[in-house]
């Protein structure tokens, strides 16, 4: 009888994180376990049932471009697809997809069931096992031994999870799984910090006890888009999603059980995220709003269940009865979950590399809402990172640090890495500083060199890929071409431009303010037979040329402090000229470049021109 099982690399967790890490893993040669505390919650989506969104949009987008799996299942189990801020520039516009979220688990379970050399399998990892600083694997709670020289902790909110309703706290994971028990205590015991973190979700209620006729439609779009580039087609199924508010009798009904808040009675210890409050909150710090907008979205196809999204709350459950059907059409609501929060314990991810390998243990990696964050997409972006570090590093080959440069991937890591976390962190445009570069149409031509170089990217998205090239080539070559003002008449009369005396070419217009490719497609043909996403591409590029070139500049400018190395194992306090808490800052952090030593929280300009010296010695 054998309890000691061997294999390459094990993945703790099968969420949106170790889903992509498993895969990464095994995609990429190696023996994998992904041992799951429940197979029922594979690529479960606990909260939203939605994928992408500002931002996120990009995460995806970019997960797909390196190999990952999350857009191929979006687009497969998508029920409504919408581009937010249409209206505003390229760089944030962000693609964002209603799901059936039980379709979506199938979907993702399927997948890891049928990837070569990845084996799933139900358990709880109840101790990290390792020799010095090397990692060697995990023993489970009924006593198995896996064995491997890489670990990736992907947990999720489950590691000792509380969820909290009114005054009642269970010891769970969310939707009731079960939580890991024993994991937190193995991890201190290691000396890594942990810290408790807090987050919610709404009530589902039950579709058929809705008016609708009090609420607005919110509509998908007709135009067709996918996240993957797999995906040839996406037929999004029209269902509809809807808008409505909260008003002064449920304000009401909060404010006079706020005593009853698990938040404001001091159940609750675990710091919230700041843009996800709950609806307690809201009321308490806009007092001054007469309303609060919610959307309601539909879980799946098979089900009644509608999710609330924007009044998530940790009330009672009697007080949330009386909340949600004091709001127009919810009169006759029913409730079929209720709505709760939930604390876990998560790391601190300044103990981690940029390529997501804690700093003490050599071959352990952390990726997910472990590592503080909140999303799916966050957590997938750092689930493919830590599956293909996981990999690099069994075969001693360079690891892949992606940068604030070329990704959000790289902005989102540096950002927990070189700053760190006091709260769940969210990915927002407005954190890439480089963010007209890391648009989401883009993404493919940005990371897609990287999944290849790295071994990730298939045949079929390596062609995918090239097509898209050819196709942006065509486009681009389509915006040399010139046009006389006797073709342009009808397009300039239609938008109340004068007409040009002499020809213009099809770049000149599109930096008008009304041209859009829809438009010039319409009225002078300009891009008949050419793909849609290349034609996007190459019209944002004229249209921003500008602007792209200043941002150019700033990222050669950071690319230079970025390949200025800096040694891990550099002791700050040896440096003269360095100041006591800027040493102390860089021996915490052990930045791996002087770019990054400069993002650090208490380095100065002053700190960092110490270090360019110190280089040059």
């Amino acid at each position: 009888m054998n309890d000691t099982v061997n294999y390459d690399a094990i993945v703790v967790g099968a969420g949106h994180a170790g889903v992509e890490a498993g895969l990464a893993l095994a995609r990429m040669g190696l023996s994998t376990l992904v041992l799951s505390i429940t197979l029922d919650n594979v690529g479960y989506l606990a909260c939203n049932p939605s994928i992408g969104g500002t931002a996120k949009g990009h995460l995806v987008r970019e997960v797909d471009a390196l190999g990952g799996e999350m857009g191929v299942a979006a687009d497969k189990t998508l029920t409504q697809l919408r581009m937010l801020n249409r209206s505003k520039g390229a760089a944030v516009q962000s693609l964002r997809a209603q799901v059936d979220k039980y379709k979506y688990h199938e979907y993702m379970k399927r997948t890891l069931e049928r990837q070569p050399r990845l084996h799933l399998r139900q358990g709880e990892a109840a101790e990290i096992l390792y020799d010095g600083d090397r990692v060697t694997g995990v023993r489970t709670v009924y006593k198995m031994t896996y064995l491997a020289p890489v670990v990736v902790l992907a947990c999720g909110v489950y590691l000792k999870s509380t969820i909290i309703v009114g005054d009642v706290m269970e010891d769970k994971g969310p939707v009731c799984f079960n939580r890991a028990n024993h994991l937190s205590d193995s991890l201190r015991g290691m000396g890594i910090e942990l810290r408790r973190f807090k987050t919610g979700t709404p009530a589902r209620i039950k579709g058929s006890t809705v008016d609708f006729s009090a609420l607005e439609v919110q509509e998908g779009d007709d135009d067709i888009y996918s996240f993957s580039a797999l995906s040839k087609k996406v037929n999004a199924k029209k269902r509809r999603c809807y808008l409505g508010y909260t008003n002064e009798d449920t304000h009401a009904v909060i404010r006079d059980n706020l005593s009853l808040s698990p938040k404001y009675s001091g159940l609750i210890h675990g710091t919230g995220a700041r843009y996800c409050p709950s609806i307690e909150d809201k009321i308490v710090r806009f007092a001054d709003k007469s309303r609060h907008q919610f959307f309601l979205e539909p879980e799946g196809d098979g089900t009644e269940e509608m999710y609330v999204q924007g009044i998530s709350t940790s009330l009672p459950a009697f007080v949330q009865n009386d909340m949600y059907r004091s709001i127009r059409g919810f009169e006759h609501v029913e409730i079929m979950r209720d709505a709760y929060a939930i604390e876990y314990d998560c790391i601190n991810p300044l103990e981690l590399y940029p390529t997501l390998m804690h700093k003490k243990y050599k071959g352990l990696f952390f990726a997910g809402q472990i590592n503080g964050t909140s999303g799916y997409e966050e957590a997938a972006a750092q689930g493919i990172v830590a599956g293909i570090n996981g990999a690099l590093y069994l075969r001693n080959r360079e690891p892949m640090v992606l940068t604030r440069d070329n990704s959000y991937i790289g902005v989102l890591i540096d950002d927990l890495v070189t700053v760190g976390t006091d709260e769940p962190y969210r990915m927002m445009t407005s954190r890439a500083e480089f963010r007209l570069s890391l648009r989401q149409d883009n993404a493919d031509l940005r990371l897609t060199p990287i999944g290849e170089k790295v071994g990730l990217v298939t045949k079929k998205r390596r062609k995918a890929y090239e097509k898209k090239l050819a196709e942006l080539v065509k486009a681009r070559e389509q915006m040399n071409k010139s046009y006389t003002p006797l073709e342009l008449q009808p397009l300039f009369e239609a938008y109340g431009e004068p007409l040009p005396k002499s020809g213009l070419t099809l770049a000149s217009v599109a930096r008008r303010a009304f041209a859009t490719p829809r438009i010039l497609n319409e009225y002078l043909h300009a891009f008949d037979g050419i793909d849609s996403a290349a034609t996007e591409q190459a019209f944002i590029e004229i249209k921003y040329e500008g602007y792209l070139a200043r941002a150019e500049k700033a990222r050669a400018e950071q690319k230079r402090l970025e390949n200025a190395s800096l040694s891990p194992d550099t002791d700050y306090r040896e440096i003269s000229g360095l100041r006591l808490e800027a040493a102390e800052k860089l021996n915490r952090v052990k930045p791996l470049s002087i770019g990054q030593a400069s993002r650090i929280s208490g380095v100065t300009p002053s700190d960092v021109n110490v270090l360019i010296i110190n280089l040059k010695k």
